[in-house]
């Protein structure tokens, strides 16, 4: 069964960030794999 694209977003797994570890907060189809806080910006909540 073919699933939409939305449950395919909604079902990727967490990321972590690759330097300490902690889960990333933005979207989890993103390019990114180092946190904010590990490559020195502020946090954008």
């Amino acid at each position: 069964m073919i699933l939409s694209i939305l449950e395919f977003f909604q079902n990727l797994p967490s990321k972590y960030c690759q330097k300490c570890g902690e889960e990333i907060e933005e979207q989890h189809e993103c390019y990114g794999n180092v946190c904010h806080k590990c490559i020195g910006l502020k946090d954008m909540d």
